[in-house]
């Protein structure tokens, strides 16, 4: 079977099946998904979004206090354009599906984006068109947000103490996700967004907070991945793809430095103290 410890092999890119998520498929891939959460219950994710644009009011940047308030005053005005999920075994098998059998990793496109009347960052969505990101697409077909959050806390994804989600420097990334599932903007206080974190989240670890028990392991995903010898598959900046190499980089990390127990550190953000 296919394993996330082979990425750095010779596996392509059309190795992977990017199962793309719209509105009109969007209750047939979550009963997918739905299908297999109990033998794939490590979720890596990431997001997609118009990149940071309003500015902290304050500058004592290392207060988290202020920090949540910058990434409340982001997540409140922009919206989630895409999310990519990468469903895993505790080996870093992915689940098989179509004839013949590939691994699949979903990837959610969502309408709520308007690039002709939202505020964005005009370089960063340039990058996602470049990427490959049919943002017009996405805005006629895409998946609504309330709809997304009915159906995936129905199936079991979020809110499972089962379910172990996996991310890199995240507290963006769960903002926008939080944001999504609840349909409404973030609390107001970090107490009360780090208690809903918990409640959706039971179970998360943060890739950037491992990183400070590992010795000289600094900087973005893809340099972690590339001193970890992890090979990228495929484009950046797609959701999909990323959450896939954030699997990979974490079974690398898991296995290489904690000798495969991590569970001490679930539950710690980097950069929020939740």
């Amino acid at each position: 079977m296919w394993s996330l410890h082979n990425l750095n092999g010779d596996f392509a890119a059309d190795s992977v099946e990017i199962r793309e998520v719209w509105d009109s498929n969007l209750e047939d891939e979550l009963s997918l998904i739905c299908s297999i959460i109990a033998d794939y219950p490590f979720v890596s994710m990431d997001t997609e979004f118009p990149a940071v644009l309003v500015p902290s009011a304050v500058t004592s940047l290392n207060s988290f206090v202020f920090k949540y308030q910058n990434l409340k005053r982001n997540v409140d005005v922009l919206k989630l354009i895409q999310l990519g999920l990468t469903f895993f075994d505790s080996s870093g098998h992915l689940p098989h599906f179509g004839s013949p059998p590939r691994p699949c990793i979903w990837q959610f496109n969502f309408r709520e984006f308007d690039a002709a009347r939202d505020i964005f960052d005009r370089s960063h969505i340039e990058l996602l068109r470049h990427s490959g990101m049919d943002l017009e697409k996405d805005h006629r077909l895409g998946v609504t947000a309330d709809r997304f959050s009915e159906l995936i806390i129905s199936s079991g994804v979020v809110q499972n103490d089962s379910v172990q989600w996996i991310t890199f420097y995240s507290f963006f990334d769960l903002g926008y996700l939080l944001k999504t599932l609840t349909c409404r903007n973030l609390p107001d206080s970090q107490e009360d967004f780090c208690h809903s974190l918990r409640l959706y989240f039971p179970k998360v670890y943060d890739i950037k907070h491992l990183m400070k028990f590992c010795n000289n392991l600094h900087g973005g995903l893809n340099k972690v991945a590339e001193d970890l010898g992890v090979a990228r598959v495929g484009t950046y900046h797609q959701a999909g793809l990323d959450s896939l190499l954030v699997a990979a980089v974490f079974m690398k990390l898991k296995g290489h430095f904690f000798h495969g127990s991590v569970e001490r550190y679930a539950g710690f953000l980097c950069g929020l103290c939740c």
